[in-house]
């Protein structure tokens, strides 16, 4: 299975990055340990594997990409907090179903045994069940009713058939190819997996970020571009470092120009926006120095 980026850029940051990450983290982390049933209400083992998964740690990027959209747009933090801690829901709901035997079958998540390791195939499925039904339930909570709707609507969509399950399936395709034909060229797959399974996923983070944040239809689409482009950069960042997908079909240096070259149409994307979209704008440097 092609492995979606980790939740880190994994580079040197700025201290001012790496004070504004570390802080929006830390917030992020007490939201969602307040925002989940404890691991004892009745049914414990549920809620348990759901603790267990969702705060087994992570740098939060998909939150964080959350916040600092909204606050580029002028909005409050506290306009997006529910629906940061609703895409950190989603987005663990589909790490879990990933790692199931019939998908990635994967032993360790973030250093810790996988979910179905720890509590078995039923309860994983089950809690991968519970985080995605819980993002929705967050994502509804707040004020601005239409922005809500709109909300929910977009997000219903990115983590379907159009977006993340689609990515799922298609890497499950990717999965079926022998090596001879990934080596022969499979270079519109890759990019309609990595698209659909990471970059789609951080569009949605920034967008909503500046639609709950109150940002106009033009900035909207802005941070949408923005995410998809660091989505991809991301993405086929991760593919240089572990030697796979995109660099099996078309080489080291070509994937790494189109890293370049994503981070680039990223950052064309914040023009016009003054200092508070910086830590964005350092986001896309950090995940560029993987590349060197």
């Amino acid at each position: 299975m092609i492995k979606r980026a980790a939740a880190s850029p994994a580079a040197p940051m700025s201290p001012q990055l790496q004070r504004y990450v570390t802080q929006r983290s830390r917030l992020i982390n007490r939201a969602l340990a307040a925002a989940v049933p404890r691991k004892d209400a009745f049914p414990p083992i549920i809620h348990e594997a759901v603790r267990y998964s969702l705060l087994a740690g992570g740098k939060r990027l998909r939150p964080i990409l959350c916040l600092a959209a909204c606050e580029a747009v002028g909005g409050q933090i506290t306009d997006v907090l529910s629906a940061a801690c609703a895409l950190e829901c989603i987005h663990t709901y589909s790490l879990i179903h990933d790692d199931l035997p019939a998908m990635d079958n994967a032993a360790v998540r973030r250093g810790k045994p996988t979910v179905h390791r720890r509590y078995g195939e039923a309860i994983a499925i089950l809690a991968g069940d519970a985080l995605l039904s819980m993002g929705f339930e967050l994502l509804a909570r707040g004020n601005h009713a239409a922005r809500r709707l709109a909300a929910l609507q977009v997000t219903a969509q990115i983590v379907g058939t159009k977006g993340l399950i689609g990515g799922q399936v298609m890497d499950l395709a990717w999965q079926r190819t022998s090596a001879r034909l990934k080596a022969q060229g499979s270079r519109k797959l890759l990019e309609y997996i990595n698209a659909h399974k990471t970059a789609k996923l951080m569009s949605l983070s920034t967008r909503l970020g500046a639609l709950l944040g109150g940002g106009t239809p033009q900035q909207i689409r802005a941070f949408e571009r923005y995410g998809f482009w660091l989505g991809m950069v991301f993405q086929i960042t991760d593919d240089l470092l572990d030697r796979e997908g995109l660099t099996l079909v078309v080489g080291n240096e070509a994937a790494r120009r189109q890293a370049l070259a994503a981070a680039r149409r990223a950052q064309r994307c914040l023009r016009g926006l003054d200092r508070r979209a910086e830590p964005l704008r350092q986001l896309v440097d950090a995940i560029v120095w993987r590349t060197q």
